[in-house]
């Protein structure tokens, strides 16, 4: 592997496995495309791809260059509709697909007006973004005022597209897709509000066939509504009072396929690079476990001095 980075020294394992790594400005795609020329003439470029729990836009710029380079990659047109999260929204509206209530907010005055409409609580995001940065579960009217403020960098008069949307209240779920193929169906929980971090996850979630069967279909009608179809996708979805509404697409690996990989034992890191490189993948389910992780959170602010052993942990 060579990588492509605007900061390769950010990565510590480039330089402790003595990879090869490239600085280049990864927002720019006719750098990315001088270098990945440059290469050719040395290498046969078997294929190209971005980082597992990547953001959105870098799987945009990969269908782009593997376009560009005739190799086998994501459709950018489909990618770049599912990182603007309105869009997505839209598109999957007018395929009937449930999900939250929805406004798109321009400034704070809309903010204010949009939360009143929709109901409190609502959850405010940027329109465009990835990794639950800047997503924050506001409860009154002093909250969606403070985040507002917050998403706009402190200046009202700014303005900046921001979702509003209604707090959908229910067991959290995440379907894992490669392809076509609904892979398994994860469940997880959050660490207490305003934020969303997650706490623990459990592959696979515990569901009956029919609960199953819903969410593996609803996730492959988000697909044929986004276009989408090639290499992996992961759905985040609630199970609500209306069954299960979606609450985002991601065209993208999610960022802990290790849960499927000992489910199942199948490695979608592995098989999502066989798919790049134009050979053939293989989804057989080598087993069936469930597999679990939690994440040790904090219950208050501070500074973590020191652990006294795993015991404790």
């Amino acid at each position: 592997p060579i990588t492509l980075s605007a900061d390769p020294t950010q990565y510590d394992y480039l330089a402790a496995e003595k990879l090869e790594a490239i600085q280049v400005d990864s927002g720019n795609l006719d750098a990315l495309i001088r270098e990945c020329s440059r290469l050719s003439v040395r290498y046969d470029i078997a294929g190209i791809t971005g980082f597992a729990g990547s953001d959105e836009s870098v799987s945009a710029t990969v269908g782009k260059l593997c376009q560009h380079f005739d190799l086998p990659g994501p459709d950018p047109i489909s990618i770049e509709r599912c990182c603007d999260k309105y869009t997505q929204r839209q598109l999957l509206a007018e395929a009937d697909v449930p999900m939250p209530a929805y406004r798109l907010a321009a400034n704070a005055t809309e903010v204010q007006s949009f939360a009143a409409e929709v109901g409190l609580p609502v959850v405010l995001k940027p329109a465009i973004g990835s990794g639950s940065i800047g997503v924050r579960l506001c409860r009154n009217v002093e909250e969606v005022a403070e985040h507002t403020n917050h998403l706009l960098g402190g200046d009202p008069t700014q303005s900046s597209p921001i979702l509003v949307e209604e707090f959908a209240q229910g067991p959290y779920y995440c379907t894992h897709i490669m392809g076509n193929e609904v892979i398994g169906i994860a469940a997880a929980d959050f660490s207490p509000p305003p934020h969303f971090v997650f706490h623990q996850c459990i592959c696979p979630a515990p569901l009956s066939d029919d609960e199953h069967r819903r969410i593996a279909d609803l996730s492959l009608r988000c697909l044929r509504a986004l276009d989408l179809g090639w290499g992996p996708t992961n759905i985040e979805l609630r199970w609500t009072k209306r069954g299960p509404v979606v609450i985002e697409v991601n065209p993208r690996l999610s960022g802990g396929p290790l849960s499927v990989q000992l489910a199942y034992g199948i490695d979608l890191i592995s098989e999502h690079i066989k798919l790049v490189i134009g050979d053939e993948w293989n989804l057989r389910r080598r087993h069936s476990n469930v597999a679990a992780w939690r994440a040790l959170l904090p219950d208050r602010d501070g500074i973590l001095d020191w652990i006294d052993g795993d015991g404790r942990a």
